[in-house]
C-alpha cells in the first residue's frame, strides 16, 4: 500500500461526518410514500363490518330516529379511530425494523473502524469493502487487493468486474464502485464520492417511489376467509330478515335484525390480529436484538427442532487471543511481557504477515494484537512493505498465504492456517507430521484455536498461481483461546427441556470442537464428524449420521448445505446460523436462516429470515421463546375470536325462534366490538409467554392454525356460553318481565360472557385461576373499562334510552354474572383436571 495513501485512509472525523448528514441528508434511496390518514380511512371504511354500520345509521336515519343514527355515526368514529392508530402502530413498528434492515458500512471515523447504518455514511467517508459486502455508496478506489465487484444490478453484466486503482492503460470506471453493487471476492478501500439519491442506484430508484408494498399470504388468505364469511353472513342475515317480516312484520325491524345478525357473524378480526401480531411480535423480536426479515418466520420459530450454530462468536465470547507459541518441541506462554525467544517472535511476526491488511477476523486481529506487544518488528515490516500477492484460503488449501516484497525487493512468503494443511506445505516427513499433530491435538483438547506457521522465500520474478509451488519452512504454532459465554450453558439446557437439539458446526479442529461442546452441555456421545469425513458419506448415510451427531469440525462453509439437507430428510426443522458469503445458500435451504449481525456478511443477512442484532447464542434461544409466545397468543387470540362470535350471532337469531324481544341492534354490536377489538389485538398481543413454553417438545409445522381440534373446543366454548345466556333469557321471559329488563339481564349476561371468554382462553392449558398469576396490565384496563361502559348504558337514563334498558337490581346482575361465566366451567374444569395447575403468584418468565 502506498505509505502516501495513509493520510486519507484516517477517514473524516465524527463531528465532520455529523455535519454532512445534516446539510446533504441520509444515504437512502426514495422510499414509498408513508399512508396517510384519509388513506386509512378510506381503507378501514371498505371493510363489511363497517359498510354494514353505515347502512344502519342510514336506515334510522331514514326512518327519522336521529339519536340512534348520531350513536351509530359516533360510534363509526370511534371505531375508525381505533383501527387507524393500531394502522399506524403498525407501521411505525415495520418502519422500525426497516431502519434495521438498512445496510451496514464499515467506515473509518476519526482513525478507527466504526460499522455505522447504511443510511448514516455520508460524501468523504472511507469505506472498508470486503467479500460479501454490500456496497454502501458510490466510491473512488484508495486501495484494492484482488478485489472482484458484483455490477449485474446496474450493468446487466453476469460476469463480476475486476476492480483496480486507476492509471495507464486502467480505465476510469474500473476504480470505482457503486451503491448496491455486491463484493464477490477481495477487499479494499474506498472514498465516497455520492450517497442517497445522488448515486446511479439512487437515479434509478426515483422511479419506484411509489411502488406498493404486497400483502403477507398469511393476510391474503385471512382477507379471503373474512370475505367468505361475509357472503354466508349477508346471506343469513336475508334470511333472518324474512323471518322477522313473517313472524312480526315491519320492515324496519327485520332489515335491522338482519344486519345485526350480519354483523354479529362477520369474523373482520382476524386479518387485524395477523397484521397487529406479526408485525408487533417482530418489533418485540427486534428489542431483544433480532431482526425479523421475513414474517413467516416468527411462525415457523416455535416448530424448530435443530438449531445449527457456529461456535466462535455465537457460543463463544468471539474476543480471541493468543495464548500460546509452538516453537521447537515446547509450548511458551504469552501470559506476561517477559520477552520472548528469536524463534517464537518469527512465529508471531510471520503469523501477522499471513493476515489481511484490514482484518475483520477476530483470530487475525488477536495475531496482530499479540505480534504488536511481543513482536514490534511485525507492525514495521506490514507498514513499510508492499503486499504482493494475496493466496486466499480455498477449499483445497486451508489456509492464508501472503508473499510481500522488503524495502530491498526480496520476497518474502508467509502462510498460516490448519496445521495439517502447512504441515503437508512444508514437505515434513511422516514422523515428524505425526509429532506435530499430536501437539496440536493436545493443544485443541483444552479448547484451543491451533494455527499452523511457515515462511518462505521466493527468487522468481513471476508469482506461482498455487501456493503450494513455495518451499515452506516451519516455524511452529499459535494457539488461540476464545471462552465460552456465561449464558451458553443455561440457553443449551432451556433448548433441550424444549425439545431442541443444539448442533454445533465449525471450522476448528475436532478436539477443540469437543472441549467446546462439553463445556456448553452440547451433546458429546455421538463425537464429532470431520468436513473431511462428511464428504465420504452418501446422502443417505449423512442423514441417519446427523441423528446422533451434535458436533460437526472442520467443515467448510459449502459443506453447511449438505448438512441442511440431510436434517431436512431426517425431518428436521432446522433453523441454521452463518456469516460468510458461502453460507448463503445454506441459511436460504434451511427453514429459518439466521444471519450473524456483526460479523455477518450482507449476502448473508439478505439470505436469512432472521438477523441476529447481537451475535450470541442466547438471542437465538429467547427468539425462540418469543416465537413461540407469539404463536400461542395468535392461536388463544383465533380461539376467542372463534367463541366470541358464537353466541353474539346466536342472541341476535335465536329471539325471533323464541318470540321473545330483539336482544341485540347494531349498536348493542358495536358495544361488543368495543371490547372483542382491543382484547384480540392488544390484550392477547401483550400476554406474557406461558412457563412450559419452553418445556414442550416443538409443534408439527404441519399443523394448521384453525386445526380440526381448535375449531371443535372455540365452538363447544362459544355453543356453551350462549346456552347459558338462552336458559337466562327463557327464564326472564317465562318471569314476564318487560322487554327492556330481558334485554338488559341478556346483555349484561353476553359482556360477562364475553370477558370470561377472554380470561379463558389466555391459556389452552392453564386454569384462569392460574393465569391471574401472569401480568397482563392491559387485560385489567379493558376490563375496568368494559365494566364502567356496562354501567353506564345501565344507569344512565339518555344512554339507556339508546340500548333500551332498563336497570338492573344487585341480584339481577348477579344472575347476568353467573349466566354469562357458566358457560366456561366446564372447561376450567378439564383443565384443571388435565393439569393439576394452581396459582403460583410471582412465577414469572
Amino acid at each position: 500500500m502506498d505509505p502516501r495513501l495513509k493520510p486519507r485512509l484516517a477517514g473524516l472525523s465524527g463531528a465532520e461526518a455529523a455535519r454532512r448528514l445534516r446539510e446533504e441528508g441520509p444515504n437512502s434511496l426514495p422510499a414509498a410514500k408513508r399512508p396517510g390518514i384519509a388513506r386509512l380511512v378510506i381503507e378501514v371504511l371498505r371493510e363489511p363490518m363497517f359498510l354494514l354500520l353505515c347502512a344502519a345509521s342510514g336506515i334510522y336515519l331514514l326512518i327519522g330516529d336521529v339519536i340512534e343514527a348520531l350513536v351509530l355515526a359516533a360510534s363509526i368514529l370511534v371505531v375508525i379511530g381505533i383501527t387507524v392508530a393500531q394502522k399506524r402502530k403498525t407501521e411505525r413498528a415495520l418502519e422500525a425494523l426497516r431502519d434495521l434492515s438498512s445496510p451496514r458500512a464499515l467506515v473509518v471515523r476519526d482513525g478507527r473502524q466504526s460499522r455505522v447504518a447504511g443510511a448514516d455514511v455520508v460524501r468523504g467517508d472511507v469505506l472498508i469493502l470486503s467479500e460479501g459486502d454490500r456496497v454502501a455508496a458510490d466510491a473512488q478506489l484508495l486501495a484494492a487487493n484482488d478485489l472482484m465487484v458484483d455490477e449485474s444490478l446496474l450493468t446487466g453484466e453476469s460476469l463480476p468486474a475486476e476492480k483496480r486503482l486507476p492509471g495507464e492503460g486502467v480505465p476510469l470506471q474500473a476504480g470505482k464502485v457503486f451503491s448496491g453493487t455486491l463484493v464477490v471476492k477481495g477487499h479494499g478501500y474506498a472514498e465516497v464520492a455520492a450517497t442517497g439519491p445522488h448515486t446511479e442506484l439512487g437515479r434509478i430508484g426515483r422511479a419506484l417511489r411509489e411502488i406498493e408494498p404486497e400483502r403477507t399470504t398469511l393476510e391474503r388468505e385471512t382477507a379471503r376467509v373474512v370475505k367468505l364469511v361475509a357472503v354466508f353472513a349477508v346471506g343469513l342475515s336475508v334470511l333472518a330478515a324474512l323471518l322477522y317480516m313473517a313472524l312480526r312484520s315491519g320492515w324496519v325491524e327485520s332489515v335491522l335484525s338482519g344486519l345485526t345478525l350480519a354483523m354479529a357473524i362477520i369474523p373482520e378480526e382476524f386479518p387485524v390480529v395477523l397484521t397487529v401480531f406479526l408485525a408487533l411480535g417482530a418489533w418485540r423480536i427486534a428489542r431483544h436484538g433480532v431482526l425479523t426479515r421475513r414474517m413467516p418466520a416468527i411462525e415457523m420459530l416455535g416448530a424448530s427442532t435443530v438449531l445449527c450454530v457456529d461456535k466462535t462468536g455465537t457460543l463463544t465470547e468471539n474476543r480471541m487471543a493468543v495464548k500460546e507459541v509452538f516453537v521447537g518441541d515446547a509450548w511458551v506462554g504469552l501470559a506476561s511481557d517477559s520477552p520472548l525467544s528469536r524463534g517464537a517472535r518469527e512465529v508471531l511476526s510471520h503469523a501477522a504477515l499471513a493476515s489481511e491488511l484490514a482484518p475483520f477476523d477476530p483470530m487475525e486481529n488477536a495475531v496482530l494484537a499479540a505480534a504488536s506487544r511481543h513482536s514490534p518488528e511485525a507492525a514495521q515490516w506490514r507498514a513499510a512493505w508492499r503486499l504482493d500477492r494475496d493466496y486466499s484460503l480455498s477449499e483445497t488449501f486451508l489456509a492464508v498465504c501472503h508473499a510481500w516484497r522488503n524495502t530491498e525487493g526480496r520476497a518474502v512468503v508467509a502462510v498460516k492456517g490448519a496445521p495439517e494443511t502447512v504441515i503437508a506445505a512444508c514437505g515434513i516427513d511422516a514422523t515428524g507430521s505425526e509429532a506435530l499433530r499430536a501437539q496440536a491435538g493436545r493443544a485443541a483438547e483444552r479448547g484451543m484455536r491451533v494455527l499452523g506457521v511457515a515462511s518462505a522465500e521466493w527468487s522468481e520474478r513471476a508469482w506461482p498461481a498455487d501456493p503450494r509451488a513455495f518451499a515452506f519452512r516451519w516455524l511452529g504454532f499459535i494457539a488461540l483461546a476464545d471462552p465460552l459465554r456465561p449464558s451458553v450453558p443455561a440457553a443449551v439446557a432451556e433448548c433441550r427441556d424444549a425439545g431442541i437439539r443444539v448442533i454445533m458446526i465449525t471450522g476448528d479442529h475436532r478436539g477443540t470442537a469437543l472441549a467446546i461442546a462439553r463445556e456448553a452441555g452440547i451433546g458429546t456421545e455421538g463425537g464429532a464428524l470431520t468436513g473431511a469425513e462428511l464428504e465420504t458419506l452418501a446422502d443417505a448415510d449423512l442423514a441417519r449420521a446427523v441423528r446422533s451427531v451434535d458436533v460437526f469440525a472442520r467443515v467448510l462453509p459449502e459443506q453447511k448445505l449438505r448438512l441442511v439437507a440431510a436434517l431436512k430428510s431426517a425431518g428436521e426443522v432446522v433453523a441454521m446460523t452463518g456469516d460468510g458469503v458461502n453460507d448463503a445458500p445454506a441459511l436460504r435451504a434451511a427453514h429459518i436462516g439466521v444471519a450473524m449481525g456483526n460479523r455477518g456478511t450482507d449476502v448473508a443477512r439478505e439470505a436469512a429470515s432472521l438477523v441476529l442484532l447481537r451475535d450470541e447464542f442466547g438471542a437465538i434461544v429467547e427468539t425462540v421463546r418469543l416465537g413461540r409466545r407469539i404463536y400461542d397468543n395468535v392461536r388463544n387470540a383465533m380461539c376467542y375470536l372463534i367463541a366470541v362470535h358464537v353466541p353474539i350471532a346466536g342472541l341476535a337469531f335465536l329471539p325471533l325462534v323464541m318470540g321473545g324481544p330483539i336482544m341485540l341492534y347494531p349498536v348493542h354490536v358495536v358495544f361488543l366490538e368495543f371490547v372483542i377489538d382491543p382484547a384480540c389485538s392488544v390484550v392477547f398481543e401483550a400476554e406474557a409467554g406461558e412457563r412450559e413454553a419452553m418445556r414442550r417438545p416443538p409443534r408439527d409445522p404441519r399443523e394448521p392454525l384453525f386445526s380440526g381440534a381448535m375449531l371443535a373446543l372455540s365452538f363447544a366454548l362459544g355453543a356453551t356460553v350462549l346456552l347459558a345466556i338462552v336458559l337466562l333469557y327463557g327464564w326472564a321471559l317465562s318471569d314476564a318481565r318487560s322487554g327492556e329488563e330481558v334485554r338488559s339481564l341478556g346483555f349484561a349476561a353476553i359482556v360477562f360472557g364475553n370477558l370470561a371468554l377472554i380470561f379463558a382462553n389466555r391459556s389452552r392449558s392453564q386454569s384462569i385461576l392460574a393465569t391471574l398469576a401472569r401480568p397482563n396490565p392491559m387485560l385489567w384496563w379493558m376490563t375496568i373499562a368494559t365494566f364502567a361502559a356496562l354501567t353506564l348504558t345501565l344507569y344512565v337514563p339518555p344512554v339507556a334510552a339508546v340500548f333500551r334498558f332498563a336497570p338492573l337490581g344487585a341480584g339481577e346482575v348477579g344472575l347476568a354474572l353467573a349466566g354469562g361465566t357458566a358457560g366456561i366451567l366446564w372447561s376450567e374444569a378439564w383443565k384443571l383436571r388435565k393439569t393439576g395447575d394452581r396459582p403460583r403468584f410471582g412465577t414469572r418468565r
